[in-house]
């Protein structure tokens, strides 16, 4: 069944110019990034427990990691593959500037996948006496989680009533050879399960490991229930997503993946499951879990397996851009003054919201703010600047806030409110939110709030100036003199 949000852009939301994007599998964008010198190849050996989170966490933002045989499981691990944000702008096949406008395009512009009969991610099939411990090399990434987690795995199940898909990312612990215990939070996923609970199913599901970087972003799409991200990902990728049915389920999964567990959402069942490591930097606690039953494996020859390290770039990135493009697109239908938003690293992704302005009257900055803070129940503090600040550069933000922005006027509190469940500073998800304006007010002189400027610093050919044959300075100040002198 199609789906279809809009096929127009919002007011303000231009269709971007691109190229065409890249890496139509995960082994395709590795050998994208190791032609750009981001992918290291880790030697043999290195510790699931512990050693390949560590490694991937030093070379966080700067290379991918592919890990040779680590703890000599034979099957190689990557991680990092989307920790920079110019990184995804390649994937996409666009300009940095335009990663929120080109994601927004696909979540208006679904393409319904293709079917196809035979798949890469079949080529191996395992049904018999399974063992996700020794059939997948299954890291355990930080110091106190509870045992070894799936940390990348898309989880795909299909609406048990209009059999649409719905695909997300949940931490699944491994807590026995065919067992997974899985954290649903009140989302579309857990919408689904409960439809099935209530009449006493089980929920078919597949974990789809090492999809491509599109597939990956599409997952993490804010869209309403019943819209599948298999479409969104299809729409970044400018053509169909090919998708084969599971073996044992009914459920479509990528073609191109390295890994699929196919399996079932137990009815009724809870078991424990946590700590682990989330993306605000703290563990999950520990509590009863919904529970996945695990009835076949199936993966390429040679596959791939992808981790992501709770609480890394990567992990705050995937989740941090579409929600950018949510609510950037969700702000601009109420206030066409809005012009860009920024969801800061310091605020893991989530919790910290900049938000940039062209103000054209007092008081629309705290609209604006409550505005955001109604967009998603993640965003905790909202931060408002004028067009002349980066809402990219958190420094130009602290700034405005610095020399801008006074408590008694500015600040907007708002108790008691939704927030995140994983923030562990709330009570079980509720707690403040606060909102700061740190715009310009209309009334000031205009001299009062400009900013100092260098006349031609921006446009300065710093190369040509600078003299890169002076290896000493006190040696090329007495040549200088020497000139001068004769010169006399």
């Amino acid at each position: 069944m199609q789906k279809v949000l809009s096929r127009y852009s919002p007011p303000g939301v231009p269709r971007p110019d691109r190229r065409y994007p890249l890496g139509k599998n995960l082994r395709e964008w590795l050998d994208h990034l190791q032609r750009q010198h981001r992918l290291s190849v880790i030697r043999p050996g290195v510790d699931l427990k512990f050693g390949v989170a560590a490694v991937a966490n030093r070379l966080d933002g700067t290379a991918a990691s592919l890990f040779i045989e680590p703890g000599g499981h034979p099957v190689s691990v990557v991680s990092g593959l989307l920790s920079d944000r110019a990184w995804m702008a390649e994937a996409m096949g666009v300009a940095p500037s335009q990663v929120l406008s080109r994601y927004l395009e696909a979540s208006l512009n679904p393409l319904p996948w293709n079917e196809t009969s035979e798949a890469a991610c079949q080529e191996v099939v395992h049904t018999d006496e399974l063992d996700l411990g020794a059939l997948l090399p299954i890291p355990t990434h930080n110091e106190h989680d509870s045992g070894p987690y799936i940390t990348a795995g898309l989880m795909i199940i299909r609406n048990p009533v209009t059999g649409v898909q719905n695909v997300s990312i949940h931490r699944l612990q491994v807590t026995g050879q065919n067992r997974l215990g899985a954290l649903l939070l009140p989302r579309h996923a857990l919408s689904f399960y409960q439809r099935a609970e209530a009449e006493g199913d089980d929920l078919e599901v597949a974990i789809v490991i090492g999809a491509d970087p599109l597939t990956l972003l599409a997952s993490q799409a804010i869209v309403p229930i019943d819209h599948d991200e298999l479409e969104i990902a299809g729409a970044l990728h400018s053509q169909p997503l090919d998708v084969v049915r599971c073996i044992t389920n009914q459920v479509r999964v990528p073609a191109q993946a390295e890994i699929v567990i196919e399996g079932r959402l137990l009815c009724r069942i809870r078991e424990l499951e946590g700590p682990f490591g989330e993306f605000p930097q703290y563990y999950g606690e520990r509590a009863e879990r919904h529970v996945i039953e695990v009835d076949a494996v199936t993966h390429r020859r040679n596959p791939l397996y992808h981790t992501i390290v709770g609480g890394g770039l990567e992990h705050l990135l995937l989740g941090g851009i579409p929600r950018e493009a949510t609510l950037l697109a969700h702000l601009k239908r109420s206030f066409p003054s809005v012009r860009d938003v920024h969801l800061s690293k310091g605020g893991v992704c989530r919790y910290h919201l900049y938000v940039q302005i062209d103000k054209r009257s007092e008081g629309e900055a705290k609209n604006i703010i409550l505005g955001a803070l109604a967009g998603h129940y993640d965003v905790k503090h909202v931060t408002v600047v004028d067009c002349d600040v980066d809402v990219h550069d958190p420094a130009e933000v602290e700034w405005a806030l610095a020399t801008r922005f006074q408590a008694d006027r500015d600040l907007l509190l708002v108790s008691e409110s939704q927030g995140s469940k994983l923030d562990p500073s709330t009570r079980d998800g509720v707690g403040a939110k606060l909102g700061f304006d740190a715009t310009v007010p209309l009334s000031a002189p205009p001299f009062k709030f400009l900013r100092i400027r260098v006349p031609g610093e921006t446009e300065l050919d710093l190369a040509g100036v600078i003299d890169s044959s002076a290896s000493n300075w006190r040696e090329r100040i007495g040549a200088e003199q020497a000139k001068e002198y004769l010169h006399e």
